[in-house]
């Protein structure tokens, strides 16, 4: 069994992490089991929860992490419902979280799932294939102004309302069946001169439609909660994002347990009683090194950000 998968900012998160033995750590977005392998070979004595709504990830983490059986547990499902997927394990604390968000390497390399613009196939998107939305329902059935809200909204594509008009013109004759079929509308859609430049012009509405398919942002924002209520004092929370999107909506978080008084300028005493939850382990992000990017052009865009419960 084969695996194309290379884990971003591994160092750097297994250090984040501070683990300890004979504690429970989770990873929300076990994968190709990357991050768990290397948290487990430089800590041994931990046990770790590794939960992905992937069925086909949770078949290659189990394989991969086949040594330390007896240590992990794998569970299929949604990080967003983190805290009752735990509760079913008998888990209510836990030393640390890891969210590792944005699509692994497996699932962009298998065509047949229709997340790569690189390959041709059915457009799906789906992280978890018992999910009823996928990608083709939302370009040949929601309106002209929804797609177009969801390609500048998730992509930040410049051109979406002109990619959208296209995309209802080409349905209207034939549905969009394919990834490539997506593309050549795509590209019809961009102006000559804006292709000629940046990534591939298809790069911005495959994400947007990735994420309006999964609901990555609401799921996001539902287990950053989540994952600061489980962890034990001390305990400590690293996420790795790949764009702005999921970044700004961390650092904000992250800024809002630090618990800063928001009182007006000129009070004698503070009354909006703000008390910090967690503090920052690193001020800045970390991204990865140039050796890295090098090694492995899709971690380019990476930032970790790491907290620590009071």
């Amino acid at each position: 069994m084969q695996f194309g998968h290379e884990p971003v900012l591994l160092q750097e998160t297994i250090d984040s992490l501070a683990l300890k033995p004979g504690e429970v750590y989770v990873d929300c977005t076990v994968g190709a089991a990357g991050h768990s392998l290397g948290m487990l070979a430089t800590e041994p004595a931990i046990k770790l929860i590794g939960i992905d709504q992937d069925a086909a990830a949770l078949e290659r983490a189990q394989y991969r992490l086949a040594t330390f059986a007896r240590q992990v547990t794998l569970i299929k499902g949604n990080f967003r419902h983190l805290e009752s997927l735990l509760l079913e394990q008998g888990v209510t604390e836990v030393a640390g979280v890891l969210v590792d968000l944005g699509v692994s390497s497996p699932q962009l390399d298998e065509g047949e799932r229709g997340f790569s613009y690189h390959q041709d196939a059915r457009l799906d998107m789906r992280m978890d294939q018992s999910s009823e939305l996928d990608a083709w329902t939302i370009v040949n059935t929601y309106s002209e102004g929804e797609l177009a809200r969801i390609i500048s909204q998730y992509g930040e594509e410049k051109w979406a309302a002109r990619i959208s008009k296209f995309i209802v013109a080409e349905r209207d004759e034939r549905p969009i069946e394919t990834t490539g079929d997506l593309v050549d509308v795509i590209k019809k859609a961009v102006p000559a001169g804006a292709r000629a430049k940046g990534p591939h012009p298809a790069r911005r509405t495959f994400q947007a439609l990735r994420i309006a398919v999964n609901d990555e942002l609401g799921a996001l924002r539902e287990v950053l909660r989540q994952a600061v209520a489980v962890l034990k004092p001390k305990g400590r929370l690293a996420v790795i994002t790949f764009h702005s999107l999921e970044d700004r909506i961390v650092k904000d978080y992250f800024q809002e347990l630090l618990g800063k008084c928001t009182c007006p300028p000129g009070l004698p005493v503070c009354v909006c009683d703000r008390q910090p939850v967690v503090e920052l382990v690193n001020r800045k992000p970390i991204v990865p090194s140039p050796r890295e990017v090098q090694n492995n052009p899709r971690s380019r865009s990476a930032k970790l950000r790491v907290v620590e419960k009071i």
